[in-house]
């Protein structure tokens, strides 16, 4: 299915489907295919090593990103305090995200976006729940595990393809491994 898709679509794709393992009741396990979608993939490709991670001028690394390359003509970066973050107010984070959003595109200025928990869960105790139009004029976009609360990273199929499809890389920062972010050094920034 996988080929079939990338021939009829003449690009990389990503397919979702779903499988019914049958059960106890002796039924036969069913394959459904639900879609696949175009995936837009950058060109280039950029290796990372992992000493490259630490360091004073590293302000935000992880171990589990999607996407690669390089991205350029960003100076902002937008961030939620963690001093200051309280998971009963992500609805209002959420719109207060999106006014900064629609400032930084209407001035045509790219964006790293950094925030607890997952971007766009419907769940608003699990992360943020922007709309891919809340968040469209980052560039890169960091979650990190809420205070207390590690959760996964995203799997929302559509805020994936909007990632993709515009080359936002997207990374998942977690407590263990070499993932950072430097609070203090994005504090002193203006």
């Amino acid at each position: 299915l996988l080929e079939l898709s990338k021939q009829a679509l003449e690009a990389e794709v990503e397919i979702e489907f779903a499988v019914d393992a049958g059960g106890s009741l002796g039924q036969p396990a069913r394959f459904g295919f639900l879609q696949a979608r175009p995936m837009m993939v950058a060109g280039e490709e950029v290796e990372v090593a992992a000493e490259e991670l630490r360091g004073p001028e590293v302000v935000l690394a992880s171990e589990q990103v999607l996407g690669n390359g390089i991205r350029g003509g960003i100076r902002d970066i937008v961030f939620l305090d963690p001093e200051a973050f309280d998971a009963a107010r992500t609805r209002e984070m959420a719109g207060e995200i999106d006014r900064i959003n629609r400032g930084l595109l209407a001035a045509g200025t790219p964006y790293v976006l950094i925030g607890f928990g997952r971007w766009g869960s419907s769940d608003p105790w699990l992360g943020i729940p922007v709309t891919w139009g809340q968040v469209s004029g980052a560039r890169v976009i960091a979650e990190a595990e809420l205070p207390g609360r590690p959760v996964e990273m995203s799997q929302g199929a559509h805020l994936f393809h909007n990632l993709l499809s515009f080359e936002v890389a997207y990374l998942s920062v977690t407590a263990a491994g070499r993932d950072r972010i430097d609070w203090e050094a994005l504090e002193a920034l203006e």
